[in-house]
C-alpha cells in the first residue's frame, strides 16, 4: 500500500459568463492505517474533490495540481486506467444517495456478484461486512429502505477490498445503531491497515472515528490536524463555529452565508462572517506547515 498524495489540487467549472472555483489549492496526504474526515458546509468542495480523484468530473471541469497514488497521477489518468486499475480495486467509493446508483431492474445480489466477479472479490464476505443478511440480497432497489440501500452501497464499495475507501456522507438517513455499526466497520478497516476518507456533515461521527480532520471552506482547507484538537481546540474561527453549532455544545449557528464560488474574495473567504477579521484578512492566509495546521491570520 502507498500514500495518496494530493498536491495543490484545484477544480473549476467553466459556465457561460462565469467560472466556478469549486476546489482551490488543496493539499492532503492520506496514509494506510488512518481515517481522515473532510468536513464543512454544503457546497464547500468536498464531493468535487472526491469526484476528481476518481475521474467522475463533468466535461466542463478543469483541474490543476496532482493526486498521486504510487506512480499514477489520478488527475491525468485515462478513464480506462481508472476503471481497470483504480476504481474498486485501490479506491472504493460509497456515493451520496446510494439508491440512485443501483440498477433498478437487478437485485442487490446480482449487482454485488457482478462487482465481485469483475474485481476478484468475495460477495458474501462484503455483504456480511456491510451488515446485510441473505434475504436482503434478493430485493430490488425499490424494495430497499434508505438504510438498506446504504448497506448495499457499502458492500459494493468493499467487495474489491480497496486499500482506500471514500465514503461520501455515508451516515445520512441511517438511525444511530446503523451509524455506529458502519463506523465500527470503518474503524476495523483502518485498524487492518486500510484508509478511509470520510466526507461528512456528521461531526459526531468524525469525532468518533477520525484520526485527522480537514475542514474545508469555500473550496480550501482552512484547518487540518488531529481530530480531537480540531473539534475541541479549533484554531480557525470557522472550525470553532462548526463545533459550537453541535447540539451538545453552544448549538449556535454560524452567522451569514458562504461566498459565491463564482465571486470569491481575494483575501480570506471567511472574513465577511468572522468577528475577528481585520484589514490583514484582505490578504489570503496560507495553511501552516505543522501537525495542527491553520490558514488564518488571527487563529484562535
Amino acid at each position: 500500500m502507498v500514500n495518496l498524495e494530493i498536491e495543490r489540487v484545484s477544480v473549476r467549472f467553466a459556465l457561460p459568463g462565469a467560472v466556478v472555483n469549486a476546489v482551490s489549492d488543496v493539499s492532503l496526504t492520506i496514509r494506510p492505517g488512518e481515517c481522515v474526515a473532510l468536513v464543512g458546509e454544503s457546497g464547500c468542495g468536498k464531493t468535487v474533490l472526491a469526484s476528481a480523484l476518481l475521474g467522475f468530473l463533468p466535461g466542463n471541469a478543469e483541474t490543476a495540481g496532482s493526486a498521486k497514488l504510487g506512480d499514477v497521477n489520478l488527475l491525468e489518468a485515462t478513464d480506462h486506467e481508472l476503471a481497470t486499475k483504480i476504481r474498486g480495486r485501490q479506491i472504493g467509493l460509497i456515493p451520496q444517495s446510494p439508491a440512485s446508483h443501483l440498477t433498478p431492474v437487478r437485485t442487490a445480489r446480482s449487482q454485488l456478484e457482478e462487482a465481485a466477479k469483475t474485481l476478484g472479490g468475495n460477495a458474501d464476505r462484503a455483504a456480511e461486512r456491510a451488515g446485510l443478511r441473505p434475504e436482503h440480497l434478493d430485493l430490488y432497489p425499490h424494495e430497499l429502505s434508505g438504510g438498506m440501500a446504504q448497506r448495499v452501497a457499502n458492500a459494493l464499495a468493499l467487495v474489491g477490498d480497496p486499500w482506500l475507501l471514500i465514503a461520501d456522507e455515508p451516515t445520512t438517513g441511517l438511525d444511530r445503531d446503523l451509524v455506529d455499526g458502519l463506523l465500527e466497520e470503518f474503524r476495523r478497516m483502518v485498524d487492518d491497515g486500510h484508509a478511509v476518507l470520510l466526507i461528512t456533515h456528521d461531526l459526531e461521527a468524525a469525532h468518533k472515528i477520525a484520526d485527522r480532520i480537514a475542514v474545508m471552506y469555500a473550496g480550501r482547507i482552512v484547518e487540518l490536524g488531529p481530530a480531537h484538537d480540531v473539534l475541541d481546540r479549533a484554531r480557525h474561527p470557522y472550525s470553532r463555529g462548526l463545533a459550537d453549532a453541535l447540539p451538545d455544545r453552544a448549538f449556535t449557528p454560524i452567522p451569514g452565508l458562504p461566498p459565491l464560488l463564482t465571486d470569491l474574495p481575494a483575501g480570506c473567504a471567511f472574513a465577511p462572517r468572522c468577528e475577528q477579521a481585520t484589514v490583514i484578512c484582505e490578504d489570503r492566509p496560507v495553511l501552516t506547515d505543522d501537525p495542527h495546521a491553520v490558514a488564518c491570520h488571527r487563529p484562535c
